[in-house]
């Protein structure tokens, strides 16, 4: 059993890939603790914590390449500290550049999206270095596409893959594991429980990812299951009281699960120092603002203030193409309002000091912020992260910050947050400002409410809402000819969007059935004035991002 004072831990080095705060989460999920730090952080630093019991490191990927002169390294004590590593895209190749093998750039046998990996027949054979493949069934995924030779007994298994870069000549002590058609080292092992893979096992388009991962941790590492869903809520309860003492604290809801899951977590820590406040920016879906004070004011007895701030954010969105300034200007105007409400609550009693929201990880390496990679690249900016402004008379708490959905959705149940509200879709912070594409008005905005409502409708009606990682309409800026009562029309087009995922890192767009899309066109053209066409979005994350803007 753990010691509740000193937890067993795998440390995951960030290298600035998408996914580095994805394989901790994986990690997690296999009930074992997990920190992300940055790549520059040393064996030394790590080992002042008492309270972490380090049983083996994963380095992450990155968009660096490893030859290049500013690429960033990992510090060689870890490297020999005798513990257990993982290295994943990057990771892998720089475990062989800075242990003797050699990396070189792939022209012409570059790897970006799915692959078949196949795992060699002499690997099998070998226990020690086969540990991370081990007790792995064949992929449920289509395999067949692999052009390689079949040999007698093959392992093949889908992956997904991201590189532009090639291990040529592997490290000293090092055994080949598996390939695919275009990469020769896909995987390596040594006997000390160093592995490399060039795919990425993190995202849930690697059906058998999350397998060997726990391969790696119970398997390589000797870790024992003992992190669980009521232990991110100790901790974050315990970080709320820290980080709040007896100030008070505001806490903005959008309507989603993350805003709700934070507001329950510090109430549950701090109790009547927590006021809510729903803000109705005019950009929200059809009948959230009536939800929200029914949940919070009538069922979860939480303080609740509502601020009606239509025409506030309107007259700034006026006119507002680009979605960046459109998600800058709302995540400014949001905190200006908290701001001026917190001011208000003040006069009722002491100041208001914090502002609670409910970021979550995907916002936060999306926007590439402070503290993530240094070497991350920005998607967008996402309006309580990137968009907050520079100037803010409010401290920011944010008890989900490092969670991803699924994570705070187990945490909203066990807080006893209504079903209803624990699997709603997410909705962006910046509404349905960010689902029309091009400039916001009055006009736009019922057209594309009248149209999202129509695809929540059949998608619930159909039964799969669950199934769905998220669904909705977008209002784009095109017309396009059409005839209706034998008529010309020239009216909207409208984009309908429905992807699976887990962790909202990746997705793919859903198979929805040729007659439910049926019913979905037929219901727009036909009730929602000013749209003659209705079109579906196959593009998954990536190339691709969930929102169109």
């Amino acid at each position: 059993m753990q010691s509740p004072e000193r937890r067993q831990a795998i440390i995951v080095l960030d290298f600035g890939s998408q996914y580095s705060r994805l394989i901790t989460r994986r990690v997690r999920e296999c009930h074992v603790y997990s920190e992300l730090v940055p790549a520059t952080t040393t064996l030394a630093q790590l080992q002042q914590n008492p309270h972490l019991d380090i049983k083996g490191f994963i380095l992450s990927g990155g968009p660096s390449s490893v030859y290049d002169e500013q690429a960033p390294s990992c510090d060689p004590a870890i490297l020999q500290s005798g513990l257990p590593i993982l290295g994943i895209c990057y990771g892998m190749q720089l475990l062989a550049q800075q242990l003797g093998g050699h990396v070189a750039y792939a022209s012409g046998k570059r790897e970006y999206g799915p692959a078949t990996i196949e795992v060699l027949d002499s690997a099998a054979k070998d226990e020690q270095n086969f540990r991370i493949f081990e007790g792995i069934a064949i992929s449920p995924a289509p395999t067949e596409h692999l052009g390689l030779p079949r040999s007698e007994t093959p392992l093949r298994l889908s992956a997904w893959m991201s590189h532009g870069d090639s291990i040529d000549r592997l490290p000293p002590g090092f055994v080949l594991l598996a390939r695919t058609e275009s990469t020769t080292v896909a995987a390596m092992a040594s006997p000390q429980g160093l592995v490399g893979l060039q795919f990425h096992p993190e995202v849930t388009h690697t059906p058998q990812g999350k397998a060997i991962i726990r391969n790696f941790l119970f398997r390589i590492c000797g870790c024992e299951p003992g992190w669980t869903a009521s232990s991110a809520i100790e901790e974050a309860l315990e970080q709320i009281r820290q980080r709040v003492g007896q100030e008070r604290v505001i806490c903005g809801l959008s309507g989603g699960v993350d805003s709700a899951v934070a507001a329950l977590l510090v109430h549950k820590a701090i109790g009547n120092q927590l006021t809510c406040v729903f803000v109705d920016t005019g950009c929200l879906r059809a009948g959230e603002r009536e939800q929200v004070v029914d949940t919070f004011s009538r069922h979860l007895h939480i303080p609740l203030v509502v601020v009606d701030a239509r025409q506030r954010f309107l007259a700034r969105l006026a006119g507002v193409i680009d979605p960046e300034q459109k998600r800058k200007i709302i995540g400014e105007e949001f905190i200006r309002v908290f701001e001026e409400e917190a001011l208000r609550l003040a006069e009722q009693g002491e100041p208001i000091a914090f502002l609670a929201q409910g970021t979550l990880y995907p916002d936060v390496i999306e926007s590439t912020s402070h503290d993530t990679a240094s070497t991350a690249t920005r998607i967008k900016t996402h309006h309580n992260v990137g968009g907050l402004p520079a100037e803010m008379s409010l401290k920011l708490v944010e008890p989900l910050r490092m969670l991803f959905k699924d994570e705070v959705r187990e945490i909203g149940v066990a807080l006893g947050l209504p079903e209803d509200w624990v699997w709603r879709h997410p909705f962006p912070g910046p509404g349905l400002a960010i689902r029309i594409i091009g400039a916001v008005d009055e006009a736009q905005l019922e057209t594309l409410r009248a149209a999202d409502t129509i695809v929540i409708e059949e998608i619930r009606r159909a039964g799969i809402y669950r199934e769905l990682g998220q669904a909705f309409a977008v209002l784009t800026p095109l017309q396009s000819v059409g005839v209706m009562g034998d008529g010309r029309t020239y009216a909207n087009v409208v984009a309908i969007r429905a992807v699976t995922t887990g962790d909202f890192m990746t997705a793919d767009w859903a198979r929805l059935s040729p007659d439910l899309l049926g019913r979905i066109s037929n219901r727009i053209v036909n009730e929602v004035p000013g749209v003659n066409r209705v079109v579906y979005d196959i593009t998954s994350k990536p190339p691709a991002t969930i929102e169109w803007e």
